[in-house]
């Protein structure tokens, strides 16, 4: 159990030191183009992963800081219930070391900082801005679905 906690570290570690010097680096809002799809940004989301429910009014808050506690606490009980499994116990540290960086920042800053931006035909489409953590999270899903196929059915 102790490499997937590890792992779960890094993430934690990665997504802290990115978002740390984001906040050195840029003010709120501020853009720095890298490619034509690509901007380095710094905004800050009071909802979950990808902006959702950024705009709600504060209660959402106290609901991700909940639902992002009880998870790991589910999490690091299942790491240890199926050590043995190693897809599964790989994308459940992903989502463990995702989970507690956004929790870090709603804890220390009352907000999230998210960094990446991509964009298509200018700012015309583009995928709300994101972290390190909330990749971890959208990779560690991935990988629970991949894993759930590869299961043989009850």
């Amino acid at each position: 159990m102790l490499k997937w906690l590890s792992l779960s570290a890094v993430v934690i570690a990665i997504d802290v030191y990115t978002k740390h010097l984001i906040q050195q680096a840029f003010q709120y809002g501020e853009h720095l183009q890298i490619t034509s799809f690509f901007d380095l940004v710094r905004f800050h989301n009071e909802g979950a992963a990808f902006s959702f429910l950024a705009s709600q009014g504060g209660w959402q808050h106290f609901f991700f800081t909940g639902i992002a506690i009880v998870a790991s606490a589910v999490i690091v009980y299942l790491l240890h219930k199926n050590a043995e499994q190693k897809l599964f116990c790989f994308a459940l540290a992903l989502v463990l070391g995702g989970a507690l960086g956004n929790l870090y920042d709603r804890l220390t800053l009352g907000y999230v900082v998210d960094f990446l931006l991509f964009h298509y035909h200018g700012y015309d489409y583009y995928w709300p801005a994101f972290n390190v953590a909330d990749s971890a999270i959208t990779g560690g899903v991935a990988l629970l679905l991949l894993d759930s196929f590869k299961k043989p059915s009850i």
